[in-house]
């Protein structure tokens, strides 16, 4: 019987758990934390969650929720992470999937054996298994930026910030934010009314669009036009929109955007440009160096803070394989249909994407192909056809966004969607007409 090993309990784990258990795979999932949730789970004991008191998702709950397990009617159209995480827990408890996961378990070890791959976890066990899910996640190893000098005041990553008082009393200091995503634009929110903080600045290394929560009197992401629209069209018809609603950016003290809307990741926030018109929150250009107390930032402006805030992302991290064997450089590792190498088509990674415009969601849309390609129903394409795949799927999802670090996993869920279709009616059909694809050698 094929025996496969999910590494991870979040919404990407305790989904793909589901999936399987339900093509009756035998499968066993390995959770770090005490439960379920992952980066959703706010304080988690893993230490690993990046989830701050008053997180709401910036995705609206029909295009978040899971498609066997709608979100509550009641629910708003941007639940709290406490809304989220009991979300979590109400499906976990529907599809009866937590006697399938070991909490308290980290895996340590994953190293190829015998056509398959030896799992060890910190309880001193050792296992083999057909097939490797890896979902642990992309929001817990803190990517730090590196300038010249010291600071003599406190820092601090988004990923520890849990309220305007812990890890750092934030009460009448002078805080600089540094990044210009989610993070950065909701810590910066939080922070800047003037009984919280004595100043509150933001540095971006360059410009950006904020993209408003709601359009038309309804959830932005609703407003999104269909799928068959091409996505050149879609692009110049938001700019359009966007010009006509939000106007130009620098008005507020953003330097001006060397790109288009879309053309990056989009920052959400229903607060950001409000508090940026009252002068709650500052713009400062990027950081050149640090000096003591004091924040030299690129246009020669030199100025005292007491706390640096770096919102600036996430390294791609997974311990527990063995260096090298996956081609993971500066945060890119290209994968098949966002899933596997074909050097190793049963390890398969889940949820590593920043998918338009929900995560969450994602792995249900990706095991439609997973299942069947364990059940042996779905044949891979050659490792040529598939590297040629990988070269053609990225430009196409993230080709329009400008060169970054920040742009190396970009996914229109819709896209994807339709794609993960094509290939597995292409796969099914495939392998109707030849043998399944043998596993990898030892």
């Amino acid at each position: 019987m094929t025996r496969v090993c999910i590494i991870g309990a979040g919404p990407s784990g305790f989904t793909a758990l589901k999936a399987l258990r339900e093509a009756g795979i035998e499968t066993v999932c390995f959770e770090a934390s005490d439960d379920i949730g992952g980066n959703w789970y706010y304080n988690n004991p893993n230490g690993q969650s990046a989830c701050y008191q008053s997180l709401h998702i910036d995705t609206s709950k029909t295009k978040a929720g899971f498609d066997d397990f709608p979100m509550p009617d009641d629910y708003p159209d941007f639940p709290s992470h406490q809304q989220i995480f009991q979300y979590f827990q109400n499906y976990v408890a529907h599809f009866q999937l937590r006697p399938h996961i070991r909490f308290n378990t980290w895996v340590t070890e994953v190293t190829p054996e015998s056509g398959g791959w030896r799992v060890v976890t910190d309880q001193g066990e050792a296992a083999h298994f057909d097939y490797v899910l890896v979902a642990n996640g992309h929001h817990w190893k803190p990517s730090w930026p590196d300038y010249p000098g010291d600071f003599s005041g406190e820092t601090l990553h988004a990923h520890s910030y849990r309220h305007p008082g812990d890890p750092v009393q934030m009460q009448g200091k002078r805080v600089l934010v540094v990044g210009f995503g989610n993070s950065a634009m909701d810590i910066a929110s939080e922070l800047s009314p003037r009984y919280l903080t004595e100043r509150l600045c933001v540095s971006a290394r360059r410009g950006g669009y904020i993209m408003p929560k709601y359009l038309f009197g309804q959830p932005a992401d609703k407003a999104l036009l269909p799928p068959w629209v091409p996505g050149w069209l879609a692009r110049r018809l938001f700019r359009w929109v966007y010009r006509f609603t939000v106007g130009d950016v620098t008005r507020w003290g953003i330097q001006q955007p060397d790109h288009q809307p879309l053309e990056a990741h989009p920052s959400v926030s229903g607060e950001f440009l409000q508090r940026l018109g009252s002068g709650d929150i500052e713009m400062r250009p990027a950081i050149e160096r640090l000096a003591g107390d004091e924040v030299v930032f690129s246009d020669g402006r030199q100025e005292r803070f007491d706390v640096l805030v770096f919102a600036t992302g996430y390294d791609i991290s997974f311990p527990f394989l063995p260096e090298g064997l996956v081609p993971l450089d500066d945060n890119r590792l290209p994968l098949f249909k966002r899933l596997l190498r074909p050097e190793h088509p049963n390890l398969i990674f889940l949820g590593l994407a920043q998918a338009l415009p929900s995560l969450l969601n994602l792995a249900q849309v990706q095991m439609r192909l997973v299942v069947p390609l364990i059940q042996g129903r779905y044949r891979l394409p050659s490792a040529a056809e598939m590297e040629a795949a990988i070269a053609a799927d990225e430009q196409a999802h993230g080709g329009h966004y400008y060169a970054s670090r920040r742009h190396t996993m970009q996914l229109d869920f819709a896209r994807y969607e339709r794609e993960i279709a094509t290939e597995l009616k292409r796969g099914v059909s495939a392998r109707r007409g030849g043998n399944r694809v043998e596993k990898q050698s030892a």
